[in-house]
């Protein structure tokens, strides 16, 4: 009963830690990292995705390549975990004692959905696996936290533009989100066109996703304005940009 237990234990951390290498890898490719982490469940689970998504994987020979292995060891590894679950805890409510297996593979399974959720463990362990990619494999591995610094507050997130947003309708000379310390470095149509690198004069629209760097709090400040008080909002971020410059330069 312990060891059916102790076996269920190991297959669900095998199953988070391969999930976690597939996304590391699949982020590796270009992939957004939610967008890696939903491929990489969603193969491993063969539960399937959205056309537009599969796409993504289905055009590009090394994510295919990763997608189609997780959905093997899925077929193989999720029937191995329902089985042994069923036997353990049929074999734990027969027992004398029932309480003390339910109560390892409770505290287990709680103790591996902590692990999954921290943030500064799954920092380190993207770290070591991205080193163990680019060790024994040949995917192309760039450290990007490094490469764009996220850190301290800054990061690269997508934002929907939405038909009330300040942003809709500008383009990017107008809106002029450099001036606020915010970079956008695409722009993802919703008719399925990729903008990259985008210029000054093209023009945000509303269903397009941005991919901005910067700041987290300001983006998400950007994300939140609306029209109507958009422009304030604007120079208010613009000052304390430069107030900050000012001060990091004395």
């Amino acid at each position: 009963m312990i060891f059916a237990i102790t076996f269920l234990l190991v297959v669900v951390t095998i199953s988070l830690l391969v999930t976690r290498l597939a996304a590391v890898a699949l982020m590796l490719t270009g992939m957004s990292m939610e967008s890696a982490r939903f491929q990489a469940r969603s193969a491993l689970a063969g539960v399937g995705y959205t056309t537009s998504e599969a796409e993504l994987v289905v055009n590009h020979p090394v994510r295919r390549r990763i997608i189609m292995l997780l959905m093997l060891l899925g077929n193989i590894g999720i029937p191995t975990v329902v089985a042994t679950l069923v036997v353990s805890l049929l074999t734990a409510t027969q027992a004398e004692n029932w309480w003390r297996p339910l109560l390892l593979l409770v505290g287990g399974l709680l103790l591996l959905l902590y692990i999954a959720r921290s943030q500064r463990l799954e920092t380190h362990l993207n770290r070591l696996l991205a080193w163990i990619l680019q060790r024994w494999t040949d995917l192309e591995v760039r450290d990007y936290v490094a490469l764009f610094q996220l850190q301290n507050g800054y990061a690269v997130n997508e934002m929907l533009v939405e038909p009330d947003d300040w942003i809709d309708g500008k383009n990017l000379a107008d809106a002029a989100l450099s001036h606020e310390g915010v970079l956008v470095l695409g722009i993802q149509r919703q008719n399925g066109e990729y903008v990259g690198a985008p210029r000054a004069d093209d023009i945000v629209h509303a269903g397009d996703v941005l991919i901005l760097y910067g700041a987290v709090a300001r983006i998400e400040e950007l994300d939140e304005r609306k029209a109507a008080t958009g422009d304030a909002a604007h120079r208010q971020a613009v000052a304390e940009l430069d107030s900050q410059q000012a001060a990091t330069a004395t």
